[in-house]
């Protein structure tokens, strides 16, 4: 209660200012406070452990340093992390930009803590680069706008923005927060370019640190580089400039070849753990004949046994590492061989395709609490402090994929308009939006698409992180623009009439 009181008494007080700041610095402002008050003032809120921080945990120098850290998974958030103090033997389990985060994080802690690490140090590493996403997207929507709809815009993005539904995951060591914050760097300098706000080489070379950063950042990320890397070749010729033109053709050429290497690097036990949910957490669960489905793959059908089965559970029929799995099993298929299942057998996929849609709009994952355990909360209690926007998608978003088909649909026929407007003018910069709303859209859906087909059922409300951020910002913006009433002009976006700059 008391942080709600205190949040309604800064608003107001920021409100009678707004007419001394811009939207952007507005928004960014009341993110960054309502930020700073959920996740550093008491209680903390945070992410409990779902059992993947080791992934991460130990290659990076950090250790559980909790004794009971056993009975805080899924249930209690923690804060603090022991600090190798010697040689740490621990290879890399995987590859991903996180660790650079994390690293960084470790390094400035260890300034003033050798021994023990405190999460909150990355959270507030992240606090600040996620105050200037917030700042760069909403100025790329009310640049040039009229100021009654600017500041209404900026209210808009505070509630969106500083949902604790998001920031939570900045004290974990889950990627979310990386895949997220880079996301709207991502969009938000796609849309200044469009915009014609800053500079196009400072724009673009964020568009590329952020895609890199993001495509790395996880391994079902891998299909992103290639997204960009596609959709961006419009970016190409926004500029004449032989340089530009080279800068921006070489980044996305490196954005592709990333998300191959993200691909390739997958370590080969996650790969095992994705193959083995993508057969028994979907194929075979969604199979009338469980049977035939592994015959028509030319597995054994004894192995239909493993129907609905996890790869971590104690007991099972067979070791799911053993060589027997291996050679009769994992052999059998791949992801390739599962997607062209899933295309020839139509109701299976539509059946997968609404069972990713009911958790395809749920941003804080169902399973996993907030608190610290010393803050008297049940176990997997999980905050409702700042939440409205996350609490409101999941109640009210239809939960079919025909529904994200038809959201598609219509985005993209808001847009289309301007964008044929743009190619009879032949204005590319104006051109540049729909491109990047497409961009958006195919990315959050291959997060769907990479989780079904590779991972089956299996932790589905976390996998699709990608798609429901990518929404977000679509819809947002969508609705941003709708209020400037520009969607529907017969002629590009307004420009600066000087083409010094551009040519």
């Amino acid at each position: 209660m008391a942080k709600a009181r205190f949040i309604e008494r800064l608003g107001y007080g920021i409100t009678v200012s707004s007419r001394y700041i811009s939207p952007s610095l507005l928004s960014a402002l009341l993110v960054l406070i309502i930020t700073v008050i959920a996740l550093f003032v008491p209680p903390y809120i945070g992410m409990a452990d779902n059992g993947d921080y080791f992934r991460v945990l130990y290659s990076n120098g950090l250790y559980f340093n909790n004794p009971d850290y056993d009975s805080l998974y899924l249930g209690h958030f923690n804060k603090q992390f022991g600090i190798f103090q010697y040689f740490n033997e621990n290879g890399a389990t995987l590859t991903s930009s996180q660790s650079l985060l994390i690293r960084l994080s470790v390094w400035i802690n260890q300034l003033f803590n050798q021994q023990v690490f405190d999460i909150r140090v990355q959270a507030a590493l992240l606090t600040i680069l996620y105050t200037v996403a917030v700042y760069l997207f909403v100025e790329a929507l009310t640049w040039k706008m009229k100021p009654k709809y600017g500041y209404l815009v900026a209210v808009l993005a505070v509630f969106l923005f500083a949902d604790t539904a998001y920031t939570a995951f900045f004290n974990s060591f889950f990627s979310e927060s990386m895949v997220w914050i880079m996301l709207i760097y991502l969009f938000a300098s796609g849309l200044l370019l469009f915009r014609k706000r800053y500079s196009d080489y400072a724009m673009m070379i964020i568009f590329f640190i952020s895609g890199l950063f993001l495509t790395t950042s996880k391994q079902q990320n891998a299909p992103v580089g290639i997204i960009i890397a596609v959709m961006g070749i419009i970016f190409i010729f926004v500029r004449k400039q032989r340089s530009y033109r080279a800068m921006v053709a070489s980044s996305l050429a490196f954005l592709m070849l990333a998300g191959i290497a993200t691909y390739v690097l997958i370590p080969k036990e996650f790969v095992n753990i994705n193959q083995y949910h993508a057969m028994t957490r979907g194929l075979l669960m969604q199979s009338e004949d469980p049977e035939a489905t592994l015959k028509s793959f030319g597995i054994n059908k004894q192995y239909a046994v493993l129907n609905e089965s996890i790869y971590y559970e104690p007991y099972t029929t067979v070791d799911v590492n053993s060589k027997i799995l291996e050679d009769n099993f994992y052999n059998h298929y791949g992801f390739v061989s599962i997607l062209a299942y899933y295309i020839t057998h139509p109701d299976q996929a539509g059946k997968m395709m609404d069972l990713a849609a009911k958790n395809a709009f749920t941003i804080r994952p169902p399973a996993m609490g907030n608190y610290e355990k010393s803050a008297g909360k049940p176990f997997g209690a999980q905050t409702k402090f700042f939440s409205g926007y996350s609490e409101m998608k999941k109640a009210l978003a239809p939960k079919t994929f025909g529904f994200i088909v038809i959201w598609m649909l219509v985005v993209t026929g808001m847009y289309a308009p301007h964008f044929i407007a743009a190619i009879k003018a032949r204005d590319v910069r104006s051109m540049v939006r729909l491109p990047l709303i497409l961009m958006l859209m195919f990315m959050g859906l291959s997060g769907i698409f990479v989780s079904i087909i590779g991972a089956g059922d299996a932790d589905l409300s976390k996998h699709e992180f990608l798609f429901t951020a990518a929404f977000d910002l679509v819809t947002f913006t969508a609705v941003a623009d709708a209020l400037c009433r520009n969607l529907w002009q017969n002629k590009p976006a307004v420009q600066e009439k000087s083409v010094a700059v551009q040519n």
